[in-house]
C-alpha cells in the first residue's frame, strides 16, 4: 500500500512537472518571436513551433525513459549513442513529414516534399528539426536529471539518518549480561541471607531496565536522570566485591539542570568497572566527576587498570561513545582519551542544551 501510494505520488508530481515545463517552453518560444513577424507569418510560425513542440515532447520523454533509463544508467554508452543517433533521425523525419503532410496544406499551396528528400536530405533534417528536438529534449532531461540527482541525495541522507538512528537505538539497548546475571545472583544470595539490602536491590535494578527501556529511548534526558541511575548501577556492581576491592569517588557540581543524550555517562561508567575491576584481582578505583553550568556539562571519569589486553574491545566501546556524540552533536563537543600511569581518562564536554 505504501509503495503503491508513493508510485501515485511520483506519477502525479512528473505529470504536474511535464505540464509546466512544456506550457512554458511553448510559450516562450512564440514570445520570443512575436514582434518580428506580421500577424500571417507569425500564426505560420506557431503552428510550425506546436508541432516541433508536440516531437520535442515525445523526444524528451522517449530518450530518458527508454535510452537513459536501459542504457545509459546501465553504462551500456555504446548502445545508447547508437540509438541515440538514431532515434533523432527518425523523430526528425517524422516531425517533417508531419508538418509536410498536416500542417503545411492549410496555409502552403506549393508543391509538397517527397518522401524521398525528406529522408535524405540530412542537412535539412539537421539544422530545421533535429538541433530543435534536441534543445528541447536537452533542456528537459537536464531538470530531470538534476531533479533525480536532488531526489537520490535526499534519500541517501535519510537512509544516513535511518541507519544512525537504528545503530544508536541498537547502543542504547545494550546492557552487559555479565552485568545482569551477576546483579541477579547477588540478589539471590541477598534473598536467600535474609538481608535487608535484597529489596533495595531489586528496585534499583528494576529502575536501571526502566530508564534503559523507556528513557533509553528519548533523544534526551536531564543529567540528573542520568546521575540518579549511575547511583543505582554503582551500588549493584558493589555488591559483586568486597570494600577493599572497590574505591568509588563521586564529585558533582550542578548549576545548570543540563540535558544529555540517554545512557551516555552510563555507559562510560559501565566501561570503568569492566576494564577496572572487571579485568583486576587487586584493588580498583574508580573516580566520577561531573560539573554542569550555563554553557556546557563537564564529565570526566578514570580508572586504574593492570594491563591493556582489552584496549581493542575498549576501542569500539569508545568509538560507539564517539558516533553518538557526533550524532548529536555534529562537531559542537569535546571527547578526550587518555592514559597515565595505568590510570585510565575519558573526559566528555557537551554543551548544556543543543537540538
Amino acid at each position: 500500500m505504501i509503495m503503491k501510494i508513493g508510485t501515485t505520488s511520483y506519477h502525479r508530481q512528473n505529470i504536474y512537472f511535464q505540464l509546466f515545463f512544456w506550457i512554458a517552453l511553448f510559450l516562450f518560444g512564440i514570445a520570443r518571436t512575436y514582434d518580428d513577424y506580421n500577424d500571417e507569418i507569425f500564426k505560420q510560425l506557431i503552428i510550425y513551433n506546436f508541432c516541433h513542440w508536440i516531437f520535442q515532447i515525445l523526444a524528451a520523454n522517449f530518450i530518458y525513459y527508454v535510452l537513459v533509463q536501459h542504457f545509459f544508467d546501465r553504462k551500456r554508452y555504446a548502445e545508447f549513442t547508437f540509438y541515440l543517433i538514431l532515434s533523432l533521425y527518425f523523430i526528425s523525419v517524422a516531425n517533417r513529414i508531419f508538418i509536410v503532410d498536416f500542417a503545411e496544406p492549410f496555409f502552403i499551396n506549393e508543391p509538397q516534399d517527397s518522401l524521398i528528400s525528406i529522408f535524405t536530405d540530412i542537412r535539412y533534417l539537421l539544422f530545421h528539426y533535429t538541433f530543435p528536438i534536441i534543445s528541447g529534449a536537452f533542456i528537459f532531461i537536464s531538470i530531470i536529471f538534476f531533479m533525480r540527482y536532488k531526489d537520490e541525495k535526499e534519500n541517501s541522507i535519510q537512509l544516513e539518518k535511518e541507519k544512525a538512528e537504528l545503530e544508536l537505538k541498537s547502543l542504547k539497548s545494550q546492557l552487559n549480561p555479565h552485568f545482569l546475571f551477576n546483579t541477579l545472583n547477588n540478589i539471590y544470595s541477598l534473598s536467600i541471607s535474609h538481608s535487608d539490602k535484597t529489596s533495595q536491590s531489586i528496585s534499583q535494578l528494576s529502575d536501571i531496565l526502566d530508564y534503559i527501556l523507556y528513557k533509553g529511548q528519548k533523544k534526551w534526558v536531564s543529567v540528573t536522570d542520568e546521575l540518579s541511575i549511575i547511583d543505582d548501577y554503582i551500588a549493584l556492581e558493589s555488591l559483586r566485591y568486597a570494600d577493599e576491592r572497590l574505591k568509588i569517588t563521586k564529585m558533582t557540581r550542578l548549576s545548570s539542570a543540563n540535558c544529555i543524550p540517554p545512557l551516555l555517562y552510563l555507559t562510560l561508567v559501565e566501561n570503568a568497572f569492566k576494564h577496572g575491576a572487571g579485568k583486576s584481582s587487586e584493588q580498583t578505583e574508580i573516580k566520577i566527576e561531573l560539573e554542569t553550568n550555563a554553557q556546557h556539562s563537564v564529565f570526566r571519569i578514570q580508572n586504574t587498570y593492570s594491563d591493556i589486553s582489552d584496549q581493542n574491545e575498549k576501542g569500539i566501546g569508545l568509538q560507539n561513545i564517539k558516533r553518538q556524540l557526533e550524532h548529536y552533536y555534529q562537531n559542537h563537543f569535546t571527547f578526550h582519551i587518555f592514559r597515565e600511569n595505568n590510570i585510565f581518562n575519558v573526559e566528555i564536554i557537551t554543551p548544556s542544551q543543543y537540538d
